[in-house]
């Protein structure tokens, strides 16, 4: 992401829904003293999605008014998952998968927040020479009645649904990382409101000036109603092709634009009200504003000539209604050798699951079932075995996604 001069109201308001204390994060930035700017991620999943970026896109206001982000990998909390939001207890993760996940994560993390104004460290840092008299001593600053206020915890209470002692102690751990990095301004989503406060009660706690806590909103995601989450399916990744990007884009529902290029984009206050006039009055094309932000993100990741090849490539398929250049090539029976599968025992489902097309075989299935894929435009109403199936035919899943199938005897 290139580097932007931001005005005052820029970073205090666009993309914000609470400073705390504002008039003292205020104070800070008059002080013409560089902030620890402190963002904590779980390395729970490898990916990052336009939701994060919500956030990331402040960090990077605020490191070019010269101010250093402090990334904190919480390798140890990681392993409890946040209880922010959770109905349930999170499945806990070994150690080799936090490691994994952060390494795509840090990747991904640095295509938006400049690297050379971020310091990186890892929670183990410290937690790693923690023993039990440390644990004892941290969690006896807080009770479980204050943690039972947090509206997560207390519908899990009323329900009668189990809440582990690891979830209690996550906003504890959280919370001393600001300690040890001495943080100025902790960032999160509102989901985080509470964990950012008890950071914040921790330092005072400790003799330090407590940090001030800057909560964004939660992006919706491409259903239209839920937080964009990967767990949901309703996310656009930072990493995902051009063409998928612009091709979610285009999916979401005309309500979301303006809040869409608010929140990430560099787009003037001003157009976007005046975007909001015209799609309220009916006077423009929907679809006209969705290709201009879909535009706009391909852009922000991957550069103008792939946002220009993702808009031609949309206006070929969906417009035009013809088949994407580069298609995915499936070879038959030659990929099956490398898993041992049986050809004749091997379906629709199986092919989209091999090829990368879906995660699993349910929801491979499940598309087959809700008539979501489609031969030669033809829909498939059962399941069949790719055996049955001629070589060169053209399967199409959902709007974006094309699969060519060739058979080799």
């Amino acid at each position: 992401m290139p580097s932007k001069n931001f005005d005052r109201d820029t970073i205090l308001n666009r993309g914000v829904v609470e400073i705390i204390d504002s008039s003292e994060f205020i104070e800070l930035l008059d002080s013409s003293t560089p902030l620890n700017l402190k963002m904590g991620f779980d390395p729970s999943a490898p990916d990052i999605h336009l939701g994060h970026v919500v956030g990331l896109r402040k960090l990077r206001q605020l490191q070019d008014l010269g101010h250093q982000v402090v990334l904190i990998v919480g390798d140890w909390t990681a392993q409890i998952g946040d209880p922010s939001g959770q109905s349930a207890t999170r499945k806990m993760l070994d150690h080799k998968e936090v490691e994994a996940n952060a390494e795509t994560y840090l990747r991904q993390f640095f295509r938006i927040v400049d690297k050379s104004r971020t310091q990186v460290v890892w929670q183990s840092e410290w937690f790693g020479k923690f023993d039990l008299a440390d644990v004892i001593r941290l969690s006896a600053r807080f009770t479980v009645a204050q943690f039972l206020q947090r509206e997560d915890f207390r519908r899990r209470w009323d329900a009668k649904r189990p809440i582990a002692i690891t979830e209690l102690l996550y906003p504890l751990l959280q919370a001393y990382d600001s300690v040890m990095i001495r943080s100025d301004v902790e960032f999160g989503g509102t989901d985080q409101k509470f964990n950012l406060l008890v950071g914040r009660q921790l330092q005072e706690m400790m003799g330090q000036r407590p940090q001030q806590c800057f909560l964004v909103p939660m992006l919706v995601g491409t259903d239209g109603v839920l937080k964009m989450s990967k767990s949901l399916g309703n996310y656009i990744g930072v990493d995902e092709k051009p063409a998928d990007q612009y091709g979610k884009i285009m999916s979401l529902s005309d309500d979301l634009i303006a809040t869409y290029f608010e929140l990430l984009t560099d787009l003037p206050t001003n157009e976007i009200n005046e975007m909001k006039g015209l799609l309220i009055s009916n006077s423009i094309n929907p679809m006209i504003l969705k290709k201009r932000l879909a535009k706009e993100i391909v852009i922000q990741f991957w550069g103008e000539s792939e946002g220009n090849n993702a808009e031609n490539e949309f206006e070929r398929i969906f417009q035009q209604r013809e088949i994407p250049q580069d298609i995915q090539i499936f070879s038959f029976p030659e990929e099956l050798n490398q898993t041992g599968e049986n050809p004749s025992d091997f379906r629709i489902s199986n092919m989209l699951v091999n090829s990368g097309i879906t995660a699993s075989l349910s929801e491979a299935k499940r598309l087959v079932r809700q008539g979501a894929v489609r031969i030669n435009d033809q829909q498939v109403e059962t399941d069949v075995s790719v055996e049955q199936l001629p070589s060169g035919i053209t399967i199409k899943i959902g709007k974006r996604r094309f699969l060519r199938l060739e058979k080799k005897e």
